[in-house]
């Protein structure tokens, strides 16, 4: 199994910044790739960014070139540096990790943007 607690999410005023991170503990060999999506009110959960065990990166349109992905393989962390944040990206932030062919899931970390 495997284990993924997350941290760093709060309220901030809009045009802020936040810093979330993710640590995976268990079963962490043979990871594929880590990264968050969030659950806004009243809307489905939506992908916000992803990495592979190599680096390569994807990032929904609506955070391209505010939110920056980033993994520590010796670690098995993964953060999201989160910039200019918009109140639209209120929502319960989710850490996820891809191994074996499985989807884990964090219990996620509250990001509150005030305008």
């Amino acid at each position: 199994q495997v284990q993924l607690v997350e941290s760093g999410g709060g309220l901030v005023q809009a045009g802020g910044s936040l810093r979330l991170s993710c640590a995976a503990s268990g079963r962490t060999f043979e990871i594929y790739g880590m990264g968050w999506f969030r659950l806004a009110p009243g809307k489905e959960r939506d992908l916000v960014s992803t990495i592979t065990v190599t680096g390569s990166t994807n990032y929904a349109a609506s955070v391209k070139g505010r939110f920056t992905i980033s993994r520590d393989i010796t670690k098995n962390m993964v953060s999201l540096q989160m910039d200019s944040l918009k109140p639209e990206d209120t929502a319960v932030y989710y850490c996820t990790l891809r191994r074996l062919g499985r989807d884990y899931w964090g219990q996620g970390t509250q990001v509150t943007v005030s305008s």
